[in-house]
């Protein structure tokens, strides 16, 4: 929609944002770092000592450079539609960005594989429900059977009142993280009225009607939750 597009480009195509984006997810997503090492950890135990792995999202290089530093016989093939975050990722990869082929574009410009595991990091709530499920779908055929894929982004329960109560929290935990009340407020109201957050249970059944199986939840960090799934 058309606000979705907006927001996403106010924090990825913005000079300024960007070159601040890597400060953000520590401060706004709670065991931002252990997070990412846990997902590590979940793509190690099926990800062969040459696997090739593909991460949606890619742009801001912050999970690409965890992975590649902690397996360093992996390559990778990253994908995002931001020119600017594909910038930001080679610049945080460093030395290690040889390993990582990037790619301009959604899951439809990605190669088809077959990839030995997924990853969906702090993605999946810039997209509609469909298109959520048709990026499952098109990850799913790109990985190996039995491959992981692995997801986390925001996803709270949607009872009475309890939308708000989370992303009440979400802002809460940015101000104690050192961001200005002023601006975690402005963050809160954007996610609000902005993206596309939907319920743990329908989030896992995308992943099912997707044709992964086994779907695990591994991480919750308040609004956001994190699950593993296989091919």
């Amino acid at each position: 929609m058309d606000e979705e597009k907006s927001f996403a480009e106010n924090a990825f195509s913005n000079t300024y944002a960007v070159a601040r984006y890597t400060e953000g997810p520590p401060r706004f997503v709670p065991g931002f770092s252990d997070m990412q090492r846990m997902v590590c950890w979940l793509l190690a135990e099926r990800v062969p000592e040459n696997g090739r792995v593909l991460v949606i999202g890619a742009g801001g290089g912050l999970e690409l450079k965890v992975f590649a530093e902690a397996q360093p016989s992996w390559s990778f093939d990253g994908v995002d539609p931001s020119k600017e975050m594909l910038t930001l990722a080679e610049q945080t990869m460093g030395p290690i960005a040889s390993r990582v082929q990037l790619h301009h574009g959604l899951i439809d410009v990605t190669p088809d594989g077959p990839f030995d595991a997924a990853t969906c990091i702090l993605t999946m709530h810039f997209v509609e429900r469909e298109e959520r499920r048709r990026m499952a779908c098109e990850t799913r055929r790109r990985l190996k059977p039995g491959s992981p894929l692995v997801v986390a982004h925001l996803s709270i329960p949607q009872g009475d009142g309890e939308r708000a109560v989370w992303l009440s929290r979400y802002a809460a935990f940015a101000v104690s993280s050192g961001v200005k009340s002023e601006n975690a407020n402005k963050a809160r109201e954007a996610v609000e009225s902005q993206l596309s957050i939907l319920t743990p249970q329908e989030d896992e059944a995308i992943l099912r009607e997707a044709g992964f199986s086994n779907v695990s939840l591994f991480y919750v960090g308040f609004a956001f939750r994190g699950w593993v799934a296989y091919a």
